[in-house]
């Protein structure tokens, strides 16, 4: 038995487990889809602002459904959005399997098949996160958070890897399947998973929802701090994860293989880092945490772009994710322990599509700086930037811990 309060502590709950492993399956078969989608863009169309827009798109409705996805978390029955979010991105991915094998897939509708799967998500997320408060103490919702990180990060380190040995070996049609596969696991989980008691439902409409959570942010300087971190830190870093392709064949000379062993990379150690966090937010505050991931993870990014080598990037990277899922970890904790209760849903969806949002601008914007500048230049870009990033700190800090904790 775990002790109260630890990271694994929460799997000993049965509702917890089942929740966590439906979204692991889901988190896996999405990477293993974008290692398909990002090399299949790559062979059909290898500008870099093309591919960069993969994450994009993948991002985009996180910023812009996320909002939506949260208020409806808190105002209808979470498992039946869950169900209709995975069996959702179950029929897309079937239709992007059945386009792929018929080599009918063109950028375009890569791009919005990927933005229809990023629909989905906007949607599984928020309900997701707002479901842990129902199904663990409050003593335990930080470890809860923190295993959740931990296993959406289990899935970027197994996806990657997994989907670069699919589409070596059977085409970008399989990693298609792979998720229709991930996503349908996701639905049998849930169709056995009956949380006993959970928060009444808010009684407003889906505006005026939407417009509370808002205002709860806003008037929340710990909250306004989180969300201020969370957007600079994302659109600073996210140029490895949107041409990580890119890196791979043009400064590691590789292919498919390659590309799911660096973006692997990047999930180990965003997995090692998940897995110490309970510790590191015991023993460091969350400015501390969140500042030193900006400094360790623009290091990384710099090394990276200096090429020094498939071997060597690989260790740079597992160093780099563990930094930066320590601060996206900080963040969702922070959130959920600074969330009013019956807000919670909309309060973690503000902080998501802020993070997902940062995400998407910024693989955009080092999509198109990479284009004339070149994919090192972008990538050691956006390592300068990380490191300007970690000052901003002085500025704005993060929240410590509320009294109530």
């Amino acid at each position: 038995m775990r002790s109260p309060g630890s990271t694994l502590s929460p799997l000993t709950h049965g509702l917890f487990r089942a929740l966590w492993i439906a979204s692991l399956a889901a988190n896996f078969g999405n990477m293993v889809l974008a290692v398909g989608t990002q090399w299949l863009m790559t062979a059909i169309d290898g500008r870099a602002d093309r591919v960069a827009l993969i994450w994009t798109a993948m991002a985009l409705p996180m910023m812009l459904l996320s909002l939506v996805g949260g208020a409806f978390a808190d105002l209808i029955d979470r498992r039946r959005l869950l169900l209709g979010a995975y069996g959702s991105a179950a029929a897309v991915s079937a239709l992007l399997a059945w386009l792929a094998f018929e080599g009918l897939a063109t950028p375009w509708i890569l791009i919005g098949g990927t933005f229809a799967l990023g629909v989905a998500t906007a949607f599984a997320t928020p309900a997701s996160q707002a479901s842990i408060g129902t199904v663990v103490p409050r003593a335990e919702l930080a470890g809860a958070a923190s295993l959740s990180i931990l296993g959406f990060n289990v899935a970027r380190t197994l996806g990657p890897a997994a989907g670069g040995a699919i589409v070596a070996a059977a085409g970008a049609p399989a990693a298609f399947l792979c998720n229709l596969a991930a996503c349908l696991v996701s639905v049998g989980v849930l169709l056995g998973w009956r949380p006993p008691r959970p928060d009444p439902p808010v009684r407003a409409s889906l505006s005026a929802a939407l417009a509370e959570g808002l205002r709860c942010v806003r008037d929340s300087a710990p909250l306004r701090a989180i969300v201020a971190r969370a957007l600079t830190f994302t659109v600073a870093g996210s140029a490895a994860w949107a041409l990580m392709p890119l890196i791979a064949r043009d400064l590691a000379g590789g292919g498919p293989e390659q590309f799911g062993l660096l973006l692997g990379a990047l999930g180990l150690g965003a997995v090692l880092g998940a897995a110490v966090s309970h510790e590191m937010r015991r023993r460091f505050n969350g400015e501390t945490l969140v500042r030193v991931a900006a400094l360790v993870y623009g290091a990384a990014c710099l090394i990276v772009a200096a090429a020094p080598g498939l071997a060597v990037s690989f260790v740079v990277l597992v160093i780099g994710g563990a930094g930066w899922v320590q601060a996206l970890s900080g963040f969702s904790v922070a959130a959920q322990l600074w969330a009013p209760r019956p807000l919670v849903g909309r309060v973690t969806a503000t902080v998501s599509t802020v993070t997902f949002g940062g995400i998407g601008l910024g693989s955009w914007l080092w999509g198109h700086v990479a284009e004339p500048a070149g994919i090192a230049a972008a990538v050691a870009g956006s390592g300068a930037a990380m490191l300007l990033v970690a000052g901003f700190g002085l500025l704005m800090p993060m929240p410590g811990r509320p009294e109530a904790e």
